[in-house]
């Protein structure tokens, strides 16, 4: 069973969001009001996944996830926001986050969203993360380990990074399901990466993949 943490400021969200996950057979560790106090939850409790508010008092959501994030554990955060296009958004990827969900979402997207997140197989709502990705990306610079990827994996990375799914790659590059997830792992053990969405991140900003390229190209 997927367990998690609930953070967001705002007790009627928080009771919200708990009562959809409990209901849907995840379960819910435990709520936070503000960054500081999901950071010494999630350690405590070790959920496998984090609902991250962006926005909260004493430590905002990005602050909180790169925190997390740095101790090495394997607790992964989705961040919940109020804009599909937010600078904060894009920041809290580069911290480390799996990935992001609207807070207007229905409730099945949440679900979806946090099981995704705990698998780590599938972007969420990748034509918006390539959207952040690119109006925020840094320009261009070298990534550690990109020299290490053979051309085919290379190849996947780019196609990741343009938001197609696995099955997508592997009709594109003529490849079987499990010969195209085994690529991807490679690719993220090379690269030091926590998942796709990482993935993504690093692909623009090392160049491989330029703002505003065809997604099907």
């Amino acid at each position: 069973m997927t367990t998690v943490l609930v953070a967001d400021d705002q007790e009627l969200v928080r009771t919200g969001l708990c009562t959809i996950l409990s209901r849907s057979g995840v379960q819910v560790l435990g709520e936070a009001a503000d960054g500081r106090e999901a950071v010494e939850q999630a350690r405590r409790l070790r959920p496998d996944v984090v609902v991250m508010d962006v926005r909260m008092p004493h430590m905002d959501g990005i602050a909180a996830t790169r925190e997390l994030l740095a101790g090495g554990t394997d607790t992964r955060v989705l961040v919940l926001t109020t804009f599909d296009l937010d600078e904060y958004v894009y920041d809290a990827l580069r911290a480390g986050a799996s990935g992001f969900l609207l807070k207007d979402a229905p409730p099945q997207r949440l679900v979806a969203a946090v099981h995704a997140v705990h698998d780590g197989d599938a972007l969420l709502a990748p034509q918006i993360t390539r959207r952040l990705v690119e109006r925020y990306a840094a320009p261009a610079r070298p990534a550690p380990g990109l020299d290490e990827l053979t051309a085919r994996e290379r190849e996947v990375l780019t196609l990741v990074a343009r938001g197609l799914s696995n099955a997508e790659i592997g009709e594109r590059l003529f490849l079987t399901l499990p010969t195209v997830k085994t690529h991807v792992s490679r690719i993220l053990m090379k690269l030091g990466l926590r998942d796709r969405v990482q993935a993504v991140v690093l692909a623009y900003e090392a160049g491989i993949v330029s703002p505003g390229a065809p997604e099907s190209a």
